[in-house]
């Protein structure tokens, strides 16, 4: 399969592959791809605002975030293929269109449903944006300056997702909640403008058919297994409801496998978990994503209910975490150490790292800034190394014509692990919240105000802030040990890669001298 590429006049590009603007379209298109991230964690520092003034309870609130980012998850990998068959400049500023119309509807929304139901709508703009940006960088840039640039590319992805209270906390400190959304509309029309003046069309003219079936199918079965993990501490895990939830979640779940396997174009293609580089990558990336993701959202709520903390100074105190990714992938140490220490163990490292950053909240960060602090830094220095040791594991172990694929797969699980921990590190937090304070209120404001006496008041706080502790070793645990499990099944993969170099196959002349230099003695 060949794809087509045509300038901004509809001229091609070179064929060297580099597009005479293209570090400004890498700029355009890592704007967009900014705005799409932002919103993965923007809405937590508006939390109390939301319960005030929409009156939410906790599962409302956890609904608010987890739409976007299902349905996004939902629709990556069918977003990608539309892309590559109808052209990736067309889905890129249609997905611009969708995210600011969304983006509209939430800022001006009234009610918890009309707020849902408008993220669900930017999740589907932020689908098309998410997979046709790395597409449009893989296009333009070379092999000489595409290194470079997809460095650049996920530094932007870690500065989005962990900036998103920072941001959130100037918008709510000069306006009211809305305005998270709406500042996203002049960033839509700007960039609308320039995808269509700067970004060249290409696009697969046999690319495959989008795999509508397999999207609804693992939309439907995630928003199923994640609206069980938040009803459960509200109705009993043990209650119809939840059980039922979870039953058809892992029943939809299991026909998505069943369907994909016998598609001839699915939108998962199943066969890439038989690379164990390629499982042991993916489960980091969904264990990054569940530790910064829920601890986020916890970490804003303890700021603000237990510290005490405006959204402003809760967001600026969360700032650290996004510096410190920056600046460690912006001087390029994570890849110095990647390349000294290897993909396994800088992912091991950096695993660790975040685990112990999360941990160091938990037990020093309860009533201290100072604790949340250094435990923050450490998180980020965690993430730095392990993040661009993930996205080298996955692209090499996966066909280069297939590469795009491979990412909207990453991408699919990255949301979906943010969604899930912030469905169950916020579970963990509400359970142990209702077990300790005994109370009927739906949210920790609500029982605050229930409460008759200061000594009432301060058991309820306490019951929060214990909560918000476990919730927090609960994250690093698994993050812990999805590290060591990523790690391993990457070292086991290398050596069995090794194996197989050193021992040729029988009757295999060909690939045997392929493989060795002068004398017998393997090429560099």
């Amino acid at each position: 399969m060949t794809a087509t590429t045509a300038g901004p006049s509809g001229s091609a590009a070179a064929p060297s592959g580099r597009h005479p603007r293209r570090w400004l379209i890498l700029g355009v298109i890592c704007l967009a791809q900014l705005t799409v991230l932002l919103d993965n964690t923007v809405l937590s520092v508006a939390i109390p605002s939301l319960t005030r003034e929409l009156d939410a309870a906790s599962a409302d609130i956890q609904w608010m975030i987890n739409a976007y980012s299902l349905v996004q998850s939902g629709l990556l990998l069918t977003a990608g293929s539309a892309a590559d068959r109808y052209g990736r400049k067309k889905m890129l500023t249609a997905g611009l269109v969708l995210f600011g119309a969304g983006s509209l509807a939430a800022g001006l929304a009234q009610t918890s449903g009309q707020l849902i139901a408008a993220r669900a709508g930017m999740g589907v703009g932020g689908a098309l944006l998410m997979t046709t940006t790395l597409a449009v960088v893989v296009q333009i840039f070379d092999d000489d300056e595409r290194v470079k640039a997809i460095g650049l590319w996920a530094t932007v992805n870690s500065l989005g997702f962990a900036a998103g209270p920072l941001i959130g906390g100037v918008m709510l400190n000069h306006f009211w909640w809305g305005a998270i959304f709406l500042v996203n509309i002049p960033v839509a029309l700007l960039g609308v403008a320039a995808v269509v003046k700067l970004v060249p069309e290409s696009r697969n003219p046999l690319g495959d058919r989008p795999d509508l079936p397999g999207a609804l199918l693992s939309t439907v079965g995630m928003g199923a297994v994640v609206y069980a993990i938040i009803s459960g501490p509200t109705h009993g895990w043990t209650s119809v409801r939840v059980l039922v939830a979870a039953g058809v979640g892992a029943a939809v779940l299991a026909a998505f496998a069943w369907w994909e396997l016998r598609v001839p174009y699915p939108m998962l293609d199943m066969h890439f978990f038989r690379d164990q580089r390629f499982v042991g990558a993916v489960t980091g990336a969904i264990l990054v994503a569940f530790g910064m993701g829920g601890s986020l959202y916890l970490l804003t709520q303890h700021l603000q209910f237990v510290l005490g903390y405006e959204p402003l100074e809760a967001g600026l105190r969360t700032a650290p975490l996004a510096v410190s990714v920056v600046v460690l992938n912006t001087v390029g140490i994570g890849a110095r150490v990647h390349a000294r220490l290897g993909s396994p163990a800088t992912i091991l490292v950096g695993m660790t790292m975040l685990a112990g950053g999360l941990a160091v909240i938990a037990v020093l960060g309860g009533h201290d800034y100072a604790g949340m602090l250094a435990g923050l830094v450490v998180m980020g220095a965690g993430i730095a190394f392990a993040m661009p040791a993930m996205a080298n594991a996955i692209m090499s172990a996966i066909p280069p014509q297939k590469a795009g694929v491979g990412a909207g797969v990453n991408g699919t699980l990255a949301e979906f692990g943010n969604g899930l921990g912030v469905a169950v590190l916020g579970a963990v937090l509400s359970s142990r919240f209702s077990a300790l304070a005994a109370v009927s209120a739906a949210s920790f404001p609500a029982a605050l105000a229930a409460a008759g006496s200061a000594a009432e008041r301060q058991r309820v706080a306490d019951a929060f802030s214990s909560g918000l502790e476990t919730s927090q070793l609960v994250g690093a645990v698994a993050v812990f040990l999805g590290g060591a499990l990523a790690a391993a099944l990457l070292w086991r993969a290398e050596r069995a890669d090794s194996g197989r170099q050193r021992t040729p196959e029988p009757g295999a002349p060909d690939e045997e001298q392929h493989a060795c230099g002068p004398a017998g003695r393997p090429s560099a």
